[in-house]
């Protein structure tokens, strides 16, 4: 699948059926490809069956979040669109698809955190100077996690739907099912607002808990005669305990069984009171508005506490100094920052001090006016990037999920910038053509009048 020089006996190659001047052929020919395999080859051991191309690999994963595609859309999607393919290193078009989906899913694990932080580098690292502006912008929002909304009661009935496939797995005869009873107390659960119906539905959510907790000590009895199917669940029987024992002040609660690091946000907002997920920090260049830095947080800090991570992952991916943080008033309680014994300014919108004088306040003006413009970015992000919600599982999820949702904006960024590139080249192409065919047709009218006044 490596991209070769040596024409095809039957057709030509990508190159000579595709448009040249394509933002995305002209995005494939700028990114440095070898630096992607010089870093990622240390993550493959040479045994087994040969891996797939490293540049085949990363190709994918950026167009599937260029395109806001799932695994199973970009695979498809491959093998039908030659320009992808172009992108990926190939120099003839493949009629198949280029790997199975859940291999895009073992190679976000191969490379991990690092190998993404490394992309995202590098997509910032082809805005050149535009990337290396001294001041910056800063604002936090929530990546969502792939979850329902988080009731007592779902979580209840899911750990019994869990402890009766394990007892079937493990061929476990339980004294009773509650089968019949959870589905009537299921029932009973949607009247949770009605003011008549609270009581039972109350009633119907501690009664659930109580079958869990007794299906839950039914199968352990039979597990204590087989210490090696007790250590198998004993990690799955603690996390059902602690969700079943946790109240509405409990620290660190628990909203998915299957996202464990997902906590509850209230960002006010009218239409949605929480957000559950993880709270994400983004940096961004003043002017450009390019995204020069990313940091997902694993607990609910406060917005003031979360700007040395991301300033530092910011620091990291230019080359000069970061000289000041223009941030909103969530930020208040930090005035500066240290990284590396540099320290950066945070600048937050307050009152009118009366020693300003008129051009102080107009450059605070401006300044803060333009923080604002990091806020449609976020929504780019999320709404054409896949940040909106997250479906890779875990923290470490979250964090890939960021860092490729950022890359994919910047990768963008670029491609657009290409683009009015070439079409104000056309246009300035276009009215010179204007021009000279203006010219003609005066030259004409010129000639055609000098030969009537000869004639006369």
């Amino acid at each position: 699948m490596s991209k070769t020089t040596q024409k095809n006996l039957f057709y030509g190659s990508l190159m000579d059926m595709l448009d040249t001047n394509d933002s995305l052929i002209q995005l494939a020919n700028i990114i440095p490809w070898s630096k992607f395999d010089d870093e990622f080859k240390k993550y493959y051991t040479g045994e087994g069956r040969p891996p797939k191309p490293i540049r085949l690999m990363v190709g994918i994963l950026l167009l599937k979040q260029l395109k806001n595609l799932s695994d199973e859309s970009i695979v498809e999607n491959w093998k039908q669109n030659p320009y992808f393919q172009y992108f990926c290193g190939l120099n003839d078009y493949q009629a198949s698809v280029p790997c199975h989906p859940t291999e895009l899913v073992k190679f976000r694990n191969r490379i991990g955190k690092e190998g993404m932080a490394f992309i995202f580098k590098m997509s910032v690292e082809l805005h050149g100077e535009a990337a290396e502006e001294p001041q910056v912008i800063v604002d936090s929002t929530v990546q969502e996690s792939n979850m329902t909304f988080p009731t007592d009661g779902k979580l209840a009935i899911k750990i019994i739907i869990h402890l009766i496939r394990i007892a079937k797995k493990e061929n476990i005869k339980l004294r009773r099912s509650f089968k019949k009873e959870v589905k009537e107390l299921r029932i009973l659960l949607r009247f949770f607002r009605h003011p008549r119906k609270l009581k039972k539905a109350m009633g119907a959510m501690k009664r659930l808990r109580e079958i869990a907790k007794i299906t839950l000590r039914d199968i352990d009895r039979k597990f204590e005669d087989n210490m090696e199917l007790h250590l198998k669940y004993a990690e799955s029987f603690y996390l059902y305990m602690r969700v079943l024992s946790q109240e509405k002040n409990t620290p660190n609660k628990i909203y998915s069984l299957h996202e464990l690091d997902a906590y509850a946000i209230n960002k006010g907002k009218d239409h949605k009171g929480y957000e559950f997920g993880t709270k994400a920090s983004i940096v961004t260049t003043k002017n450009t508005g390019i995204i020069v830095g990313v940091a997902a947080h694993q607990t609910n800090i406060h917005d003031s506490k979360t700007l040395k991570e991301v300033l530092t992952n910011a620091t990291n991916n230019r080359t000069t100094p970061i000289s000041e943080a223009i941030c909103d008033r969530g930020y208040r309680g930090t005035k500066e920052v240290t990284i590396d014994k540099h320290t950066i300014e945070i600048s937050i919108p307050g009152t009118v001090l009366k020693r300003d004088t008129p051009e102080q306040k107009e450059v605070k003006r401006e300044k803060f006016r333009r923080r604002a413009a990091i806020e449609p970015i976020i929504g780019h992000m999320k709404s054409d990037y896949r940040m909106a919600r997250n479906y890779l599982k875990g923290f470490a999820g979250d964090e890939i999920n960021l860092l490729l949702a950022a890359s994919a904006f910047n990768l963008k960024k670029w491609m657009n910038i290409y683009f009015y590139a070439v079409f104000l080249r056309d246009i300035s192409l276009l009215m010179r053509a204007m021009e000279e065919i203006q010219k003609s047709i005066l030259l004409l009218q010129y000639l055609f009048l000098m030969k009537n006044l000869f004639a006369k």
